[in-house]
């Protein structure tokens, strides 16, 4: 039955060409540094790109206002298809008769017009509308750097925090390997009776212990991937190879400056900025409203009912007219529009005063936070150097028969959480300086320079 079945798949396979999986080349990785992640994103991280479509929209919103300095120009051509018949009443020439009714037909015509349509004056609502774009074109551009900041912010905690998942996961790999090498020992010494059975039995134990340990730190290395592909924008089946390692920022870097560099540089203060200015154009537009309209429209119209058309014959006129519109009531509409546009000023100056508040204090705790992981990460680095000089001579004294196998089992498991501690305090350094830069402001490429 089993043999029938093979069978049966081998012919499936070779009528389909052969095994899709295996005959199919496999897919090639994507090589990645941290610039080339960041660079990645930049163009295809699909939240950033659509920050960059709004300051499209904005740029289109520039052009669109621009249109309203210039004259407009329009052409129309009509066909009358409905006939008009008039009745006439024509009085008899018999006494007692009744009128005679007689038709008249105007049978179809057709007609073409251009008119040209120029503004001079509209209360300064052109003006005001086309730098109310302006404005927002310049609020959408800081809104493009503000997403540029948080992708570059993201992309770094991906990529590191992958770093970090495969530290760890060759932390455990190595503390693994160590307790079976141990393990190993101690089973030798337990055959020629100098270890006891409870120490072969406690370091097995201890071997047994490190193996999940190691299969979920493994697994950490491959989400850790999933998180990074996600924030480059890449397909979660491509795979990757990242190449760097975890290193610290340097530890004398200067941070003194950095609230005025913040209250300068950030995007949200610079884009509340646009908008406020976008609302004081509102309220400039509100009040044009209330001064009249003035335009000049002119008309050439070019015209011929059918039995004219038939012999060639077209007529034409031409008109000029002087438009002014002058609102009288509107039901109070301006005056809401008003009173809406000033309250919208003083809401923005009120969210700037708070968010400036909220920048410093932001970045007064992030200058906090990164000189902690610099403290942290000296302490760290020392105690790896410690915890490898402990098991050095545990071994060693183990061997000699002046320590017991838990120590040697004890001074292993420090040396690794130290190690994990040393790899956490790199990945706290390394972000609390993105943190920081992130805070203040700064662009990619003057984040590269500091």
């Amino acid at each position: 039955m089993r043999t029938t079945a093979v069978a049966l798949i081998a012919l499936a396979l070779a009528a389909a060409g052969g095994p899709p999986a295996a005959a199919q080349e496999a897919k090639p990785a994507l090589v990645l540094t941290i610039d080339e992640a960041i660079d990645l994103a930049i163009r295809q991280n699909p939240f950033h790109m659509a920050t960059r479509e709004q300051e499209n929209q904005a740029r289109a919103g520039v052009r669109q206002a621009r249109a309203g300095f210039l004259p407009t120009f329009n052409a129309q051509g009509t066909d009358n298809l409905a006939e008009k018949v008039f009745s006439l009443p024509f009085p008899s020439m018999i006494p007692g008769e009744p009128p005679t009714e007689v038709e008249i037909d105007f049978t179809k015509d057709y007609q073409m017009a251009f008119t040209l349509g120029v503004p001079l004056f509209a209360g300064g609502q052109i003006r005001a509308g086309y730098r109310q774009a302006k404005y927002g074109l310049e609020a959408s551009r800081e809104a493009v750097r503000l997403s540029e900041q948080e992708t570059v912010y993201g992309v770094k905690q991906s990529f590191y925090g992958y770093l970090l998942a495969r530290e760890f996961a060759s932390v455990a790999e190595e503390a693994l390997t160590l307790a079976e090498k141990f393990s190993d020992n101690v089973r030798n010494l337990y055959a020629v009776g100098m270890a006891s059975k409870f120490d072969l039995l406690r370091s097995e134990v201890q071997v047994a212990n490190l193996k999940p340990q190691a299969i979920k730190a493994r697994n950490g290395v491959d989400v850790a991937a999933l998180a990074l592909k996600t924030a480059i924008g890449v397909d979660l089946d491509t795979p990757i190879e990242v190449r760097g390692e975890l290193g610290a920022p340097p530890l004398d870097a200067a941070t003194e400056g950095v609230v005025e560099e913040a209250q300068a540089s950030r995007p949200e203060l610079r884009q509340i900025d646009y908008q406020r200015g976008m609302a004081a154009e509102m309220l400039k537009m509100a009040r044009g409203s209330l001064w009249p309209t003035v335009a000049v429209v002119g008309s050439f119209n070019y015209w011929a009912d059918a039995l004219n058309l038939n012999k060639g014959t077209w007529d034409n006129f031409y008109t000029i007219n002087l438009s002014v519109t002058l609102p009288i009531f509107n039901g109070f509409e301006t005056q809401a529009r008003i009173g809406q546009s000033k309250a919208a000023i003083r809401e923005l100056e009120w969210a700037r005063k708070g968010l400036s508040e909220a920048v410093a204090l932001e970045v007064r705790q992030a200058v906090l936070n990164l000189h902690q992981a610099k403290e942290t990460l000296l302490s760290q680095e020392k105690n790896v150097e410690q915890a490898r000089e402990a098991v050095r001579i545990a071994e060693l004294n183990f061997g000699e028969g002046l320590a017991t196998n838990l120590d040697v089992l004890t001074a292993q498991v420090a040396l690794s959480q130290a190690r994990t501690n040393y790899s956490q305090a790199l990945y706290d350094c390394v972000i609390s300086q993105a943190q920081l830069e992130k805070a203040v402001g700064r662009s990619r490429s003057e984040s590269r320079s500091n």
